[in-house]
């Protein structure tokens, strides 16, 4: 991961396009590394004020984290909602939640294409500029293409470029091995037990009476 949280997938090209924003939101956290970039305030303003999502002289304070903490992991529940094909009630009504608190409304830009923009500034238009970004991104249909790797100790956020939207791992040749090489020895290990409780129960022959 990059002192600014655009950790991208090995192997992957990123996601196109503003939704590389999200991306690497998402990936701020690393729980592989034990790394998170929105650690506290100050390294939540340093990665804020690099994507020029705060003016520079927007201060974050330790009560804004919670926000920021929960938006991220809505949106990563969201993501892999795609995937497993649940959405997660609560991850839902957090980021509905933050788009009415950030007054999300239609602007135009110059080129005549119309987006979301919140009336806050702050941490609270950060957030409702990444929300902004993820329904831009429903409606253009590349949103479903960001996902969260199936391998639970990675976790990173991929964007699967694959014709079919099959792809499972942010690395084939990482996470993607790892994951069949553990399923592999889960299922070995079960067939051993199964073979080891249908053998026959042998009966230990008595002790000879004194």
């Amino acid at each position: 991961m990059d002192p600014n949280g655009m950790s991208e997938s090995p192997n992957r090209v990123p996601a196109p396009g503003a939704l590389r924003l999200i991306q690497a939101f998402l990936n701020t956290r690393d729980p592989e590394a034990d790394i998170d970039l929105l650690r506290d305030s100050e390294s939540a303003r340093a990665w804020l004020r690099e994507r020029r999502l705060i003016d520079p002289d927007t201060l974050v304070s330790d009560a804004d984290l919670p926000a920021l903490l929960r938006v991220r992991e809505a949106l990563r529940s969201l993501a892999a909602a795609g995937q497993a094909g649940e959405t997660d009630p609560d991850a839902l009504e957090t980021l509905s939640r933050v788009a009415r608190t950030t007054r999300l409304a239609v602007r135009f830009r110059p080129d005549g294409r119309a987006e979301l923009e919140p009336d806050l500034p702050g941490v609270d238009g950060a957030l409702g500029r990444l929300l902004g970004v993820v329904y831009t991104a429903m409606i253009e249909g590349t949103w479903s293409r960001l996902k969260i790797c199936r391998r639970e100790a990675c976790g990173r956020a991929f964007y699967d470029r694959s014709k079919n939207r099959s792809a499972s791992w942010c690395s084939m040749a990482v996470c993607g091995n790892r994951e069949k090489a553990r399923t592999y020895r889960l299922r070995r290990a079960a067939r051993l037990a199964g073979e080891a409780s249908r053998r026959p129960h042998q009966v230990q022959p008595a002790e000879p009476r004194p």
